[in-house]
């Protein structure tokens, strides 16, 4: 057994999906997703994004669409200078969401449906599913559409209930 933090996402109506985290890879990004699952913040959020053979996203809207809002962290990937994240990301890496800005990850993530690996030394990986896969694929398979100015919105939503830490 490693000494790896172990997660675990309970999915409303489609079941759960368990991670290990790399602090070794991403010790900030880790670090400040242990806090937030702590404080119970992506409880009730829902994965907003979904774009079948490539990845699902969430952490970062309620079901209403409003916004969360968190302190942003450094990008700890290799385009942005941080060399000691060499995670690819292949399916079921999870990695943080971010803007143009390399500096601007904050809670909303990502975990790939499939190998993107463009997205290699230029977003932080920082964790892999271990289990969970027939949840992950679920979630890629909803039927999406536009919401406002979003797109690959799942036209059913698909709620975060909880996400909490089995090991650390």
């Amino acid at each position: 057994m490693s000494n790896n933090p172990v997660i675990r996402f309970t999915i409303k109506d489609l079941g759960t999906m368990t991670a290990e985290l790399y602090p070794n890879m991403a010790p900030r990004t880790v670090a400040n997703f242990l806090h937030l699952i702590r404080e119970g913040f992506f409880e009730g959020l829902i994965f907003h994004r979904v774009i079948r053979g490539f990845m699902i996203q969430g952490g970062g809207y309620t079901e209403a669409f409003e916004d969360t809002d968190t302190p942003s962290i450094p990008g700890e990937f290799k385009a942005n200078g941080y060399m000691n994240n060499t995670l690819k990301h292949t399916r079921g890496v999870l990695s943080m969401a971010r803007t143009s800005d390399p500096n601007s990850a904050s809670s909303q993530f990502f975990i790939m449906h499939a190998d993107a690996p463009h997205l290699d030394a230029q977003y932080a990986g920082f964790g892999m599913l271990t289990d969970g896969f027939d949840v992950l694929d679920k979630i890629a398979a909803t039927k999406t559409g536009r919401y406002g100015y979003f797109s690959d919105v799942p036209r059913t939503p698909i709620v975060i209930e909880k996400v909490e830490i089995v090991e650390e």
